[in-house]
């Protein structure tokens, strides 16, 4: 592999040689890491732009157009991460500040999508525990769950303990990522489409009155739902907010699916009745983590609520 050139190993990574990318970044991650600590110093916000670099790799290899430049697309990838921290005081998202020719209208998931590193990454992130997994996925491939605080409001955890699980899983990815290197790979584009169905599934049957057998087959007994300070759990809880929901005239719309075997979120549009548009939040995320294939708890994330114009416009005033 030393032997190998940058676009030896560029072109090989890019037709899906998983050896040659875990190549490429032992190669250049001195170089990586020494953008990071001259823009952000001896911090640990200058590991988090070295790690979300290397993810940032797996998903757009196959963007990269001049393998011969690839150590340059990488330090730049860091340095981008960098200013954008020091823009900001809040926590970006892991794909804020980048250009990298992407559709502005791709999701995470479809970037992912878009090269044969898909399938292998997914097996990897297989291999975290459930609680690092739903941290790195929401960090890595929702839309609107990525920042350190929004992650500890949706999982109810200190943003301590956000940073020290996307810490763990990172490291563990790239573990994770060796060891299988070399194995078969699951289809992931065929389980998100599963799951994709299911959200749809759910929906529809619970506008259809069917939603306790939707609960009898797919979630446990004793599910646990925790929704902000609501906590309850049995399908009998489930059941009555869903038709609470459903009596007012809201409805929700899937926009993004991501799935692994015990780990799911679905990311869904709350549609509120038009005599009453602020009923519900915008949107919500259902977090699930599953037990032998049956939803064994939920945790429901609500995206904020935008302030209509007079509410704004009356902050402003007292301020």
């Amino acid at each position: 592999m030393s032997e190998l050139s940058d676009t030896e190993l560029t072109r090989a990574a890019q037709s899906g040689d998983v050896t040659a990318l875990g190549g490429l970044l032992a190669r250049h991650e001195a170089g990586m890491r020494g953008v990071a600590i001259a823009l952000l110093g001896y911090t640990a916000e200058a590991d988090d732009a070295v790690q979300d670099a290397a993810v940032v790799a797996l998903r757009r290899i196959g963007d990269v157009r001049d393998p011969a430049a690839v150590g340059a697309w990488l330090r730049m990838v860091v340095r981008n991460a960098c200013r954008a921290r020091l823009r900001s005081t809040r926590d970006i998202p892991v794909a804020d500040g980048w250009d990298l020719t992407a559709s502005p209208l791709a999701t995470p998931e479809q970037l992912l999508d878009d090269h044969a590193l898909r399938d292998w990454v997914w097996q990897a992130v297989e291999q975290l525990s459930p609680p690092v997994r739903m941290v790195m996925m929401l960090r890595h491939f929702s839309l609107g769950v990525t920042s350190y605080e929004q992650i500890a409001r949706a999982l109810g955890i200190p943003v301590g303990t956000v940073r020290s699980r996307l810490n763990q899983g990172r490291a563990k990815l790239a573990e994770a990522l060796r060891a299988t290197a070399a194995s078969a790979h699951d289809d992931a584009g065929a389980l998100v489409a599963g799951s994709k169905l299911d959200a749809l599934d759910t929906l529809a049957a619970a506008e259809r009155g069917e939603f306790p057998r939707v609960l009898a087959d797919r979630w446990a007994e004793d599910v646990v739902l925790t929704a902000g300070d609501v906590r309850g759990v049995g399908h009998d809880f489930l059941l009555r907010g869903m038709e609470g929901d459903l009596a007012a005239g809201v409805r929700q719309r899937p926009v993004h699916v991501v799935a692994s075997r015990d780990v799911v979120v679905w990311e869904m549009d709350l549609l509120n009745p038009p005599d009453n548009p602020t009923h519900c939040p915008p949107g919500v995320a259902w977090l699930m983590t599953l037990d032998r294939g049956r939803v064994a708890d939920l945790r429901l994330h609500h995206a904020p609520r935008t302030p209509a114009p007079s509410e704004a416009m009356a902050a402003v005033t007292a301020n």
